[in-house]
């Protein structure tokens, strides 16, 4: 089913009539300074425990590229599924964004946990202290909040026990782009079109499963205005559906300008089912009158994890190709003196 876009809101249904209005006022958008080499990167477990030997691989490869990892010795505990309690992993998070000697934070994995830090991080002192935030999966709850309540551009991308411990793990071009260009970029070739249109929005989403969960909630995301990227795994087809069909209800993409779905991995009911899970979300989405487009490798992907710089202004093109602009940076140029010394390399 192919629709043009007319980026004008939807009409207003009694979905739209329930939802938080307040919720859509965003704060002042914060851009973080951009990462160099021979910078000190902070890591932190926010969420559930990881593997020791995967998560010192992805050191390495971290060292490989140019940059320190950081970490407490801390991050090894474990208390049930989670790294640690739920007292020390706020900590440690709000220490790393403290810290001056820390650039950028980025989380070993996800799993479960985030939900218990939203009461317990003082999200001011991430306000008050902006830096490249990285993270996917359950940390799509901190990206959200972060971005919502303190107004802090978050980067869904790869996590090092996962993508930074494997060969073709990260995608550098977006990686670099997102964390350290002071100008726009674009991607393209990555994208299966599913429903046509153009549309401009504010980037925004992550792991389809939080971005529901936090349904009904403070904390509850706000995707008023924006291209709304979401993406999962192990999500059986009709799971997806039904989550999807849970924000059309609650009203949450009724002002949506656009449609990105992830590489949706393992979402299948068996090998031979007889349909397509793009079958199954354009049956959902595609009366929306926005352009859709499907197959971005961001979160849970099989290679080469992108990074999305959530926050900024995008533009979406959906024709005979599918193509994701940002329109703005998602960093701030840094002032300090650059050290030569350190370089990038593979």
């Amino acid at each position: 089913m192919e629709q043009s876009c007319s980026a004008v809101p939807l009409n207003s249904s009694v979905a739209a009539n329930f939802s938080f209005k307040m919720a859509e006022v965003r704060p002042r958008l914060i851009t973080p300074p951009a990462l160099r080499a021979g910078d000190t990167v902070g890591i932190i477990a926010p969420a559930s425990g990881f593997n020791r030997e995967r998560f010192l691989a992805g050191c390495e490869r971290l060292r490989q590229m140019g940059y320190q990892p950081f970490y407490l010795d801390s991050i090894f505990a474990r208390d049930l599924y989670f790294a640690g309690s739920v007292e020390r992993r706020a900590r440690e998070l709000e220490e790393m964004f403290e810290r001056d000697d820390v650039r950028a934070v980025l989380c070993a994995r996800g799993g479960y946990g985030c939900n218990y830090l939203l009461e317990r991080v003082d999200v001011a002192k991430i306000a008050r202290h902006p830096k490249i935030f990285v993270g996917a999966s359950d940390v799509t709850t901190l990206l959200t909040w972060f971005l919502d309540a303190a107004g802090l551009v978050t980067f869904h991308g790869p996590m090092v026990e996962k993508s930074f411990a494997s060969r073709d793990g990260v995608d550098l071009a977006s990686w670099s782009a997102a964390t350290a260009s002071s100008e726009p970029w674009q991607i393209t070739g990555e994208m299966e079109p599913l429903v046509r249109g153009v549309s401009e929005g504010i980037l925004y989403g992550g792991c389809l499963s939080l971005l529901v969960e936090s349904l009904g909630t403070p904390y509850e995301i706000r995707t008023g205005g924006t291209i709304l990227f979401v993406e999962d795994v192990n999500a059986k087809p009709y799971q997806v559906d039904r989550m999807l069909i849970h924000l059309k209800l609650a009203g949450k993409l009724n002002d949506v300008r656009g449609i990105i779905f992830g590489e949706m991995l393992d979402c299948r009911q068996s090998a031979d089912q007889p349909y397509t899970l793009q079958e199954v979300v354009t049956r959902v989405v595609g009366d929306l009158g926005i352009p859709v487009a499907y197959g971005l490798r961001s979160g849970h992907v099989t290679r080469a994890n992108i990074t999305l710089p959530l926050g900024v202004r995008a533009k979406l093109m959906v024709e005979e190709t599918a193509r994701l602009d940002t329109l703005e940076p998602a960093v701030s140029v840094r002032t300090d003196a650059y050290d030569s010394s350190f370089a990038t390399h593979d």
